[in-house]
């Protein structure tokens, strides 16, 4: 975990509060769609207006802004891994704030993945 370690603790927080506010956003992205389709007449165009999705929006500027600031100081090789957090985040999110189901494959592949970026890390 030497490179993890060489990253300055907001750094490193900035590595993984960027997956986090990209997750949080689909969340509400899928709030936005659902809204969408309870009035099929309901113009596409309407999401504009719709407070859910201008946050969303909103948390996909902070996250950019914040992942830009990142790759300043960390290689984009050694970053990027991290955005992998995003499929862990998800869904976890999704079962919380949506209440989508979560499956055993799901508690697999998530292991994987998080053992995938401690292996690419290291």
């Amino acid at each position: 975990m030497s490179a993890i370690k060489a990253l300055s603790a907001p750094v490193y927080g900035l590595l993984v509060l960027t997956p986090m506010t990209i997750a949080f956003g689909q969340v509400l992205f899928k709030m936005t769609g659902a809204k969408l389709a309870e009035g099929p007449d309901t113009p596409f165009y309407s999401i504009l207006f719709n407070p859910v999705f201008i946050v969303a929006v909103f948390l996909y500027g902070v996250a950019t802004l914040a992942w830009v600031y990142v790759l300043k100081m960390v290689p984009l090789s050694m970053a990027y891994s991290f955005m992998a957090l995003t499929f862990v985040l998800v869904p976890l999110m999704a079962a919380f704030f949506l209440k989508e189901p979560l499956t055993l494959k799901y508690a697999i592949g998530a292991c994987l993945i998080i053992a995938g970026l401690f292996v690419v890390q290291s």
